[in-house]
């Protein structure tokens, strides 16, 4: 592996951690309590080409390989997490089944529109009765002449409520399940049946919202299934290959969050004074920094592999990306405890953003695949 970062990644990494200092950072207590990220920031971020990181040149995106996307991620994810989370759907689960598996017809139709923001996307695979159990999906597809007919509803769907396309998984064949009995459609948010529901009060990520949506005789042309006719009954496949590069980004957003911390930490730390001297002096303080630093780094290697790996290699990384998932998602809450006990009471109140972080992190070792999840990937991968 090259450790050193090619430099036409250096300079956009360079770009975005410019982008977060004057323009991200200084509203990011604004969008919190308002729950609203401004218009003229999304458009900033267009402007940036940062709706199509992940997605092809020939598209209109940036195609910067999975290893700059993290890079970026991890830029993004120094400040309030719903930023990165705005660009998120349209570079990973909300396009990649597309990217993936999509025909030239719907790459050409749909992947422009998500490379330059002008469209956002969403993923729809989570239900009431299939979180973990992915598999156990309720929504149905029937077909019906010229379209799909779907019916069911999905929760817990981020940017669900400004989405304008959504990809979305439903049975076509209950009994076979994960195996040919799931389909992938892309379903446009003018289709008739189409919902969005209730948006979720959350614990944290503020400014980016979940959301509820509901398919009421939901029509989807057929031309619609991604990955054309042939692929009906191919979606877990598709939702598979999707998470394995999402968890990667989860990751490399963790990671930046951590590293945020740790900052803010060190800086409290020196100019805080009790009993006459920074508490940056005393042992107590210096081994969570110490505990910190050594996590961080540990993360970003694991990171930047297997980052490395799915790019140069084109490797498959099932067990690499859950391991990036589980790893740097937990080390970050540990992370987000040390700051707040390093920060005492004010790492408890709303005027110090590490209570901020410490809300938002939690969620991490959630979604995307909770830590359960995540072992259970390992484990199996490893005793294959």
């Amino acid at each position: 592996m090259d450790f050193d970062i090619p430099e036409n990644l250096r300079m956009m990494v360079d770009t975005v951690a410019k982008f977060v200092k004057q323009d991200l950072e200084p509203i990011s207590q604004q969008v919190e309590d308002e729950d609203h990220i401004p218009e003229d920031v999304v458009q900033k971020m267009r402007e940036l080409g940062l709706f199509g990181l992940s997605i092809p040149e020939e598209y209109g995106g940036l195609e910067l390989g999975t290893l700059g996307e993290c890079l970026c991620y991890e830029e993004l994810s120094k400040t309030n997490a719903c930023f990165r989370s705005r660009i998120g759907t349209n570079n990973g689960i909300g396009s990649q089944g597309i990217l993936l598996d999509g025909t030239p017809q719907q790459k050409e139709r749909y992947l422009p529109n998500l490379a330059s923001g002008q469209w956002t996307a969403c993923f729809a695979l989570t239900e009431p009765e299939a979180g973990s159990d992915a598999a156990n999906i309720q929504t149905t597809a029937e077909l019906k002449g010229d379209h799909w007919v779907l019916n069911g509803r999905k929760h817990f769907i981020t940017n669900g409520d400004i989405a304008d396309v959504a990809t979305v998984f439903a049975a076509n064949d209950r009994q076979k399940k994960a195996r040919g009995g799931i389909t992938a459609f892309i379903v446009e948010k003018t289709f008739p049946g189409f919902y969005v529901g209730t948006i979720e009060r959350k614990m944290g990520l503020r400014g980016s919202h979940t959301c509820e949506l509901i398919f009421d005789d939901c029509r989807v042309p057929r031309e619609n299934v991604i990955g054309g006719e042939t692929n009906v009954g191919q979606g877990f496949k598709t939702a598979m290959k999707t998470l394995d590069k999402g968890r990667l980004t989860m990751g490399a957003s963790a990671l930046g969050s951590a590293q945020k911390l740790m900052d803010l930490s060190i800086a409290y730390a020196k100019q805080r004074v009790q009993f006459g001297q920074p508490i940056a002096n005393f042992q107590a303080i210096q081994i969570k920094l110490a505990d910190m630093a050594t996590h961080i780094y540990a993360a970003r290697q694991m990171l930047y592999h297997a980052a490395w790996l799915r790019d140069k290699r084109g490797a498959a990384v099932v067990k690499e990306a859950s391991m990036v998932k589980l790893f740097c998602t937990e080390m970050a809450n540990r992370a987000a405890d040390m700051a707040v006990q390093i920060h005492g009471g004010m790492g408890y109140v709303r005027d110090f953003p590490v209570e901020r972080f410490y809300r938002d992190l939690r969620l991490t070792t959630i979604y995307e695949g909770t830590s359960e999840i995540q072992r259970t990937v390992i484990a199996r991968e490893i005793l294959k």
